[in-house]
């Protein structure tokens, strides 16, 4: 969608992405310059992200060997 699209309806592309769940890319001079998307999906992605970087870490400490015990976790939460 160009800038000045979105300059003169705002609204418009609001409304594109939440009845389509899908992003909007804003070109300039026919460049993407930005994208938007709803908030719904952006928290989405966002927990996703997290939660992959979450799993991510914890193959790389598994591959590292810093493994703890079922055990060992329970016995750190108590000193808390």
């Amino acid at each position: 969608m160009p800038l000045g699209d979105v300059k003169v309806n705002p609204g418009a592309v609001v409304r594109q992405t939440n009845e389509s769940g899908r992003p909007v890319l804003l070109t300039s001079r026919g460049r993407g310059v930005a994208v938007v998307q709803s908030l719904d999906r952006y928290e989405e992605e966002q927990d996703e992200r997290s939660f992959l970087r979450a799993v991510v870490e914890g193959l790389a400490s598994a591959e590292e060997g810093r493994e703890l015990t079922l055990s060992e976790v329970k016995a750190r939460f108590q000193q808390k």
